[in-house]
Protein backbone atom coordinates (compact mmCIF):
# COMPACT_ATOMS: atom_id res chain seq x y z
CA UNK A 1 0.00 0.00 0.00
CA UNK A 2 1.25 3.11 -0.86
CA UNK A 3 2.46 5.73 1.78
CA UNK A 4 -0.45 9.07 1.98
CA UNK A 5 1.71 12.13 1.26
CA UNK A 6 0.80 13.80 4.40
CA UNK A 7 3.06 10.81 6.19
CA UNK A 8 5.80 10.62 3.27
CA UNK A 9 6.33 13.84 3.71
CA UNK A 10 5.73 14.95 7.42
CA UNK A 11 9.04 16.92 8.75
CA UNK A 12 11.46 14.54 10.11
CA UNK A 13 13.62 17.82 11.82
CA UNK A 14 12.42 21.38 13.46
CA UNK A 15 13.88 23.08 10.50
CA UNK A 16 11.22 21.03 8.10
CA UNK A 17 8.27 22.72 10.38
CA UNK A 18 6.84 25.25 8.40
CA UNK A 19 4.88 28.33 10.03
CA UNK A 20 5.72 27.87 13.57
CA UNK A 21 9.55 29.74 13.84
CA UNK A 22 8.45 30.72 17.01
CA UNK A 23 7.88 27.37 18.71
CA UNK A 24 10.54 25.73 16.44
CA UNK A 25 13.41 28.15 17.59
CA UNK A 26 12.63 27.84 21.50
CA UNK A 27 12.72 23.92 21.25
CA UNK A 28 15.61 23.91 19.30
CA UNK A 29 17.43 25.86 21.90
CA UNK A 30 15.82 23.60 24.38
CA UNK A 31 17.70 20.69 22.97
CA UNK A 32 20.89 22.41 21.86
CA UNK A 33 21.04 22.52 25.71
CA UNK A 34 19.24 19.32 26.67
CA UNK A 35 17.16 21.76 28.89
CA UNK A 36 13.66 19.86 27.75
CA UNK A 37 10.99 20.09 30.11
CA UNK A 38 8.88 17.44 31.98
CA UNK A 39 5.77 18.81 30.51
CA UNK A 40 4.46 20.76 27.16
CA UNK A 41 0.96 21.85 25.82
CA UNK A 42 0.79 22.18 22.14
CA UNK A 43 -2.29 24.42 20.86
CA UNK A 44 -3.40 25.47 17.76
CA UNK A 45 -5.71 24.79 14.72
CA UNK A 46 -5.87 21.60 13.06
CA UNK A 47 -3.28 20.26 10.71
CA UNK A 48 -0.44 22.88 11.92
CA UNK A 49 2.25 20.37 13.57
CA UNK A 50 1.35 19.75 16.92
CA UNK A 51 1.93 15.73 17.06
CA UNK A 52 4.76 16.38 14.56
CA UNK A 53 6.38 18.34 16.91
CA UNK A 54 5.64 16.12 19.98
CA UNK A 55 7.23 13.44 18.10
CA UNK A 56 10.36 15.41 17.52
CA UNK A 57 10.63 16.21 20.85
CA UNK A 58 10.56 12.70 21.41
CA UNK A 59 13.27 11.78 19.33
CA UNK A 60 15.37 14.88 20.69
CA UNK A 61 15.01 13.16 24.22
CA UNK A 62 15.92 9.55 22.68
CA UNK A 63 17.80 10.01 20.18
CA UNK A 64 21.17 7.71 20.26
CA UNK A 65 23.46 10.04 18.33
CA UNK A 66 22.47 13.09 20.29
CA UNK A 67 23.76 11.26 23.51
CA UNK A 68 26.87 10.50 22.26
CA UNK A 69 27.76 13.03 19.82
CA UNK A 70 28.38 16.24 21.49
CA UNK A 71 29.15 18.36 18.45
CA UNK A 72 26.12 17.29 17.10
CA UNK A 73 23.69 17.61 20.06
CA UNK A 74 24.61 21.48 19.37
CA UNK A 75 22.75 21.21 16.08
CA UNK A 76 19.44 21.33 18.16
CA UNK A 77 17.87 18.20 15.67
CA UNK A 78 17.78 14.29 15.63
CA UNK A 79 19.67 12.82 13.52
CA UNK A 80 16.69 10.60 12.26
CA UNK A 81 19.03 7.44 11.23
CA UNK A 82 19.56 6.03 14.59
CA UNK A 83 17.52 3.27 15.68
CA UNK A 84 15.46 5.29 18.25
CA UNK A 85 14.75 7.90 15.84
CA UNK A 86 13.61 5.40 12.82
CA UNK A 87 11.41 3.14 15.67
CA UNK A 88 10.03 6.75 16.80
CA UNK A 89 9.06 7.46 12.60
CA UNK A 90 7.48 4.33 12.39
CA UNK A 91 5.35 4.36 15.47
CA UNK A 92 6.85 1.08 16.97
CA UNK A 93 9.34 2.92 19.20
CA UNK A 94 8.46 1.09 23.29
CA UNK A 95 8.73 4.26 25.16
CA UNK A 96 6.99 6.62 22.82
CA UNK A 97 3.22 6.14 23.52
CA UNK A 98 0.66 8.21 22.24
CA UNK A 99 -2.87 8.39 23.76
CA UNK A 100 -6.09 9.41 21.69
CA UNK A 101 -8.01 11.33 24.27
CA UNK A 102 -10.65 11.56 22.11
CA UNK A 103 -11.34 7.56 22.78
CA UNK A 104 -9.24 7.31 26.15
CA UNK A 105 -10.64 9.85 28.07
CA UNK A 106 -11.86 8.46 31.33
CA UNK A 107 -10.07 7.80 34.79
CA UNK A 108 -8.81 4.48 34.08
CA UNK A 109 -7.11 5.48 31.28
CA UNK A 110 -5.27 8.48 33.16
CA UNK A 111 -4.41 5.79 35.88
CA UNK A 112 -2.64 3.28 33.45
CA UNK A 113 -0.67 5.95 32.24
CA UNK A 114 0.38 6.84 35.88
CA UNK A 115 0.88 3.03 36.61
CA UNK A 116 2.86 3.24 33.84
CA UNK A 117 4.99 6.76 34.10
CA UNK A 118 6.43 4.78 37.26
CA UNK A 119 7.91 2.12 35.15
CA UNK A 120 11.36 2.70 33.34
CA UNK A 121 11.68 3.26 30.26
CA UNK A 122 12.25 0.02 27.91
CA UNK A 123 14.96 1.07 25.52
CA UNK A 124 15.60 4.62 25.81
CA UNK A 125 16.54 7.42 28.57
CA UNK A 126 12.94 8.74 28.63
CA UNK A 127 9.69 7.29 28.30
CA UNK A 128 7.47 10.02 26.33
CA UNK A 129 3.60 10.36 26.19
CA UNK A 130 2.17 12.09 23.71
CA UNK A 131 -1.53 12.91 24.73
CA UNK A 132 -3.71 13.54 21.22
CA UNK A 133 -6.96 16.02 21.45
CA UNK A 134 -6.65 16.29 24.83
CA UNK A 135 -9.48 18.88 25.63
CA UNK A 136 -11.63 15.77 25.46
CA UNK A 137 -10.32 14.16 28.94
CA UNK A 138 -12.41 13.85 31.78
CA UNK A 139 -12.56 16.08 34.81
CA UNK A 140 -11.29 12.98 36.70
CA UNK A 141 -8.84 12.36 34.11
CA UNK A 142 -7.44 15.34 34.33
CA UNK A 143 -7.64 15.10 38.25
CA UNK A 144 -5.65 11.52 37.35
CA UNK A 145 -2.94 13.14 35.71
CA UNK A 146 -1.92 16.49 37.39
CA UNK A 147 -0.28 13.87 40.24
CA UNK A 148 1.82 12.74 38.01
CA UNK A 149 2.52 16.36 36.47
CA UNK A 150 3.12 17.57 39.52
CA UNK A 151 5.37 15.17 40.71
CA UNK A 152 7.21 13.93 37.66
CA UNK A 153 9.79 11.09 37.64
CA UNK A 154 13.03 12.37 35.91
CA UNK A 155 13.23 10.35 33.13
CA UNK A 156 9.21 10.87 31.63
CA UNK A 157 7.99 14.00 29.60
CA UNK A 158 3.94 14.65 28.67
CA UNK A 159 3.17 16.01 25.82
CA UNK A 160 -0.87 16.99 25.61
CA UNK A 161 -1.98 18.56 22.32
CA UNK A 162 -5.26 20.37 21.90
CA UNK A 163 -6.95 22.07 19.32
CA UNK A 164 -9.34 24.07 22.04
CA UNK A 165 -6.77 25.42 24.83
CA UNK A 166 -9.71 26.92 26.73
CA UNK A 167 -11.29 23.58 28.05
CA UNK A 168 -7.76 22.30 29.48
CA UNK A 169 -7.76 23.23 33.36
CA UNK A 170 -5.87 26.29 34.19
CA UNK A 171 -4.09 23.72 36.97
CA UNK A 172 -2.63 22.04 33.85
CA UNK A 173 -1.52 24.48 32.18
CA UNK A 174 0.41 25.89 34.89
CA UNK A 175 2.31 23.18 34.59
CA UNK A 176 3.03 22.40 31.59
CA UNK A 177 5.20 24.91 28.76
CA UNK A 178 2.49 26.39 26.56
CA UNK A 179 3.40 26.86 22.80
CA UNK A 180 0.53 28.44 20.68
CA UNK A 181 0.87 27.14 16.96
CA UNK A 182 -0.59 29.64 14.50
CA UNK A 183 -3.10 28.74 11.51
CA UNK A 184 -0.91 28.77 8.39
CA UNK A 185 -1.18 30.96 5.59
CA UNK A 186 -2.51 30.14 2.01
CA UNK A 187 0.79 30.79 0.97
CA UNK A 188 3.06 28.55 2.96
CA UNK A 189 0.92 25.57 2.48
CA UNK A 190 0.92 26.00 -1.64
CA UNK A 191 4.77 26.87 -1.51
CA UNK A 192 4.77 23.32 0.52
CA UNK A 193 2.84 20.99 -2.37
CA UNK A 194 4.85 22.81 -4.88
CA UNK A 195 7.76 21.33 -3.21
CA UNK A 196 6.04 18.50 -2.77
CA UNK A 197 4.93 18.15 -6.22
CA UNK A 198 8.46 18.74 -7.36
CA UNK A 199 9.79 15.44 -5.65
CA UNK A 200 6.33 13.46 -6.99
CA UNK A 201 7.14 14.96 -10.56
CA UNK A 202 3.75 15.95 -10.09
CA UNK A 203 2.96 19.02 -13.03
CA UNK A 204 0.48 21.50 -11.76
CA UNK A 205 -0.47 24.82 -12.00
CA UNK A 206 0.15 27.51 -9.07
CA UNK A 207 -3.41 28.41 -9.38
CA UNK A 208 -4.23 24.84 -8.03
CA UNK A 209 -2.15 24.65 -5.43
CA UNK A 210 -3.27 27.96 -4.39
CA UNK A 211 -6.94 26.17 -4.69
CA UNK A 212 -5.98 23.26 -2.83
CA UNK A 213 -4.36 25.35 0.09
CA UNK A 214 -7.56 27.52 0.20
CA UNK A 215 -9.72 24.56 0.68
CA UNK A 216 -7.28 23.21 3.38
CA UNK A 217 -8.49 26.80 5.76
CA UNK A 218 -4.79 27.01 7.48
CA UNK A 219 -4.34 22.72 7.41
CA UNK A 220 -0.99 21.63 6.24
CA UNK A 221 -2.44 17.75 6.78
CA UNK A 222 -5.61 18.62 5.01
CA UNK A 223 -3.97 20.40 2.06
CA UNK A 224 -1.51 17.24 1.43
CA UNK A 225 -4.83 14.81 1.88
CA UNK A 226 -6.34 16.22 -1.08
CA UNK A 227 -3.47 16.76 -2.95
CA UNK A 228 -3.11 12.99 -2.57
CA UNK A 229 -7.09 12.49 -3.52
CA UNK A 230 -5.98 15.09 -7.03
CA UNK A 231 -3.55 13.02 -8.01
CA UNK A 232 -5.41 9.61 -7.51
CA UNK A 233 -8.61 11.13 -9.70
CA UNK A 234 -6.19 12.55 -12.17
CA UNK A 235 -2.75 11.72 -12.25
CA UNK A 236 0.36 13.40 -12.12
CA UNK A 237 -0.44 16.38 -14.12
CA UNK A 238 -3.88 18.02 -13.41
CA UNK A 239 -5.36 21.72 -13.67
CA UNK A 240 -6.84 24.14 -11.69
CA UNK A 241 -10.00 22.64 -13.34
CA UNK A 242 -9.76 19.42 -12.41
CA UNK A 243 -9.18 20.17 -8.23
CA UNK A 244 -12.47 22.22 -8.85
CA UNK A 245 -14.16 19.20 -9.76
CA UNK A 246 -12.77 16.99 -7.29
CA UNK A 247 -13.09 18.98 -3.58
CA UNK A 248 -16.17 21.71 -4.97
CA UNK A 249 -14.67 24.51 -4.45
CA UNK A 250 -14.63 27.38 -7.12
CA UNK A 251 -10.88 28.87 -8.25
CA UNK A 252 -10.24 32.17 -7.31
CA UNK A 253 -10.57 34.38 -10.33
CA UNK A 254 -13.95 32.47 -10.80
CA UNK A 255 -14.81 33.70 -7.85
CA UNK A 256 -13.50 36.92 -8.67
CA UNK A 257 -15.59 37.70 -12.03
CA UNK A 258 -18.33 36.89 -9.69
CA UNK A 259 -17.60 39.51 -7.73
CA UNK A 260 -17.36 41.97 -9.86
CA UNK A 261 -20.82 41.53 -11.34
CA UNK A 262 -22.12 42.27 -7.45
CA UNK A 263 -19.70 45.50 -7.30
CA UNK A 264 -21.14 46.66 -10.77
CA UNK A 265 -24.72 46.16 -9.77
CA UNK A 266 -24.76 43.23 -13.19
CA UNK A 267 -27.94 41.56 -12.03
CA UNK A 268 -28.06 39.23 -15.21
CA UNK A 269 -24.29 38.43 -15.34
CA UNK A 270 -24.23 37.57 -11.35
CA UNK A 271 -27.61 35.63 -12.15
CA UNK A 272 -26.13 33.72 -14.92
CA UNK A 273 -22.70 32.87 -12.69
CA UNK A 274 -24.45 31.45 -10.01
CA UNK A 275 -26.48 28.78 -12.63
CA UNK A 276 -23.19 27.77 -13.83
CA UNK A 277 -21.72 27.54 -10.65
CA UNK A 278 -24.91 25.52 -9.59
CA UNK A 279 -24.75 23.78 -13.08
CA UNK A 280 -21.13 22.67 -12.39
CA UNK A 281 -21.65 20.49 -9.26
CA UNK A 282 -20.21 23.05 -7.42
CA UNK A 283 -20.93 23.35 -3.30
CA UNK A 284 -23.24 26.69 -3.70
CA UNK A 285 -22.79 26.74 0.84
CA UNK A 286 -18.45 26.53 0.25
CA UNK A 287 -19.30 29.45 -2.80
CA UNK A 288 -21.43 31.30 -0.63
CA UNK A 289 -18.93 31.07 2.17
CA UNK A 290 -15.67 32.41 -0.44
CA UNK A 291 -18.04 35.00 -1.84
CA UNK A 292 -18.35 36.31 1.58
CA UNK A 293 -14.36 35.85 2.60
CA UNK A 294 -13.89 38.04 -0.69
CA UNK A 295 -16.12 40.54 -0.33
CA UNK A 296 -14.94 41.15 3.33
CA UNK A 297 -11.98 41.42 2.25
CA UNK A 298 -12.32 44.09 -0.45
CA UNK A 299 -14.17 46.02 2.22
CA UNK A 300 -11.64 46.12 4.63
CA UNK A 301 -9.13 47.10 1.92
CA UNK A 302 -11.65 49.66 0.44
CA UNK A 303 -11.62 51.67 4.51
CA UNK A 304 -7.74 50.47 5.42
CA UNK A 305 -5.56 50.20 2.27
CA UNK A 306 -3.03 49.50 4.90
CA UNK A 307 -4.11 45.86 5.06
CA UNK A 308 -2.97 45.37 1.76
CA UNK A 309 0.36 44.20 3.37
CA UNK A 310 -1.83 41.36 5.35
CA UNK A 311 -3.38 40.17 1.95
CA UNK A 312 -0.12 40.11 0.37
CA UNK A 313 0.63 37.25 2.46
CA UNK A 314 -2.58 35.22 1.85
CA UNK A 315 -2.41 35.93 -1.73
CA UNK A 316 -0.57 35.53 -5.13
CA UNK A 317 0.53 38.57 -6.73
CA UNK A 318 -2.48 38.33 -9.22
CA UNK A 319 -4.75 37.61 -7.30
CA UNK A 320 -3.64 40.73 -4.76
CA UNK A 321 -3.81 42.85 -7.72
CA UNK A 322 -7.43 41.98 -8.78
CA UNK A 323 -8.79 42.00 -5.01
CA UNK A 324 -7.09 45.54 -5.13
CA UNK A 325 -8.78 46.87 -8.17
CA UNK A 326 -12.27 45.61 -6.38
CA UNK A 327 -11.57 47.24 -3.35
CA UNK A 328 -11.42 50.71 -5.28
CA UNK A 329 -15.30 49.63 -6.15
CA UNK A 330 -16.55 48.90 -2.79
CA UNK A 331 -18.89 51.69 -2.32
CA UNK A 332 -20.96 51.96 1.35
CA UNK A 333 -24.19 50.51 0.08
CA UNK A 334 -22.68 47.31 -0.44
CA UNK A 335 -22.31 46.54 2.87
CA UNK A 336 -25.73 45.60 2.67
CA UNK A 337 -24.94 42.69 0.17
CA UNK A 338 -22.74 41.03 2.44
CA UNK A 339 -25.41 41.32 5.22
CA UNK A 340 -27.38 39.70 2.28
CA UNK A 341 -25.20 36.76 1.31
CA UNK A 342 -24.44 36.07 5.77
CA UNK A 343 -27.97 35.86 5.83
CA UNK A 344 -27.84 33.38 2.52
CA UNK A 345 -25.30 31.53 3.97
CA UNK A 346 -27.09 30.37 7.27
CA UNK A 347 -30.37 29.30 5.48
CA UNK A 348 -28.48 27.30 3.05
CA UNK A 349 -27.14 25.04 5.55
CA UNK A 350 -30.45 24.18 6.63
CA UNK A 351 -32.27 23.76 3.17
CA UNK A 352 -32.85 21.36 0.57
CA UNK A 353 -32.71 23.76 -1.59
CA UNK A 354 -29.63 26.40 -1.29
CA UNK A 355 -29.76 27.86 -4.88
CA UNK A 356 -32.91 29.73 -3.84
CA UNK A 357 -31.17 31.74 -0.78
CA UNK A 358 -28.47 32.55 -2.78
CA UNK A 359 -30.43 33.52 -5.57
CA UNK A 360 -32.57 36.36 -3.45
CA UNK A 361 -29.26 37.36 -1.75
CA UNK A 362 -28.02 38.23 -5.40
CA UNK A 363 -31.85 39.78 -6.35
CA UNK A 364 -32.11 41.88 -3.11
CA UNK A 365 -28.44 42.84 -2.73
CA UNK A 366 -28.32 44.48 -6.63
CA UNK A 367 -31.55 45.90 -6.36
CA UNK A 368 -30.70 47.93 -3.55
CA UNK A 369 -29.64 51.56 -4.26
Amino acid sequence: MALAIYRKYRPATFDEVVGQELTVRILKEAAKTSHLAHAYLFAGPRGTGKTTTARLAAKIANCETRARDERFRAQGEPCNQCAACREIDEGRHLDVIEIDAASNRGIDEMRDLKESVRAAPAKGPFKVFIIDEAHQLTKDAWNALLKTLEEPPPQVMIILATTEVEKVPPTITSRAQTFHFRSVTRDEIAGKLAGIAKKEAVQASEEAFDLIAAAAEGSFRDAESLFDQVITFRGKKFSVEDVEQMIGKVAFMKLASFTEFLLTRDLEGALTRVEEIHDGGYSLLQFTKDVIQYLRRAAVLSYQPAMEKKFAAELTDDHLKTLLGHAKLFEPSHLELIKAFIRAYSQMRYSQFPLIPLEIAVIEGLKKK
